[in-house]
């Protein structure tokens, strides 16, 4: 007597993950993060001295990882919204506060987009220097105009995949 049990294919053989850019990028912005940290924590153990500098890299490297986190999570339709009483409404209106949800939300983008970018171009235009390294201020701002331009062109994006 023989028994003949069905083997599901090996993990190995399922097709490997696909990532969108705002996962590749950060995790990209997570290893820096942890190194910088890292590197900050062994130095100042063996030296009792600081790196002054990783702060404006460690804050920098945060606001860039809160919008590519951001759009990673529109990008999967995982975002954070009150849907307890929008769940109990009909169809047509369920799509109007959907809707609704996206015009706010790619709103709010376009206003940091535009004015961060205004930011960006003052400390350009007056010069502005870091504290620590007093490299170019606009070297670390010039993120977010960008990232938030690219944050909304996700949400249109995304948008325009669910109609699909």
């Amino acid at each position: 007597m023989s028994i003949e049990v069905e083997v599901p294919p090996a993990e190995a053989e399922a097709a490997p993950p696909s990532y969108t850019i705002e996962q590749v990028l950060t995790g990209i912005v997570m290893g820096l993060i942890v190194l910088i940290t890292f590197g900050n924590v062994l130095v100042r153990y063996f030296t009792s001295q600081s790196f002054a500098a990783t702060e404006e890299f460690s804050i920098v490297l945060l606001i860039v990882l809160s919008f590519l986190g951001s759009s990673a999570a529109f990008a999967f339709d995982r975002h954070i919204r009150v849907s307890f009483f929008v769940d109990r409404l009909s169809g047509r209106a369920r799509v109007f506060f959907d809707w609704l949800s996206f015009a706010v939300t790619a709103s709010l983008f376009a206003f940091i987009a535009f004015y961060a970018g205004r930011l960006t171009w003052d400390q350009y235009r007056f010069e502005e220097t870091s504290p620590a390294l007093g490299v170019p201020q606009w070297w670390y701002t010039v993120w977010m105009p960008v990232l938030a331009v690219a944050l909304v062109l996700r949400l249109v994006a995304s948008r325009a995949g669910r109609r699909a």
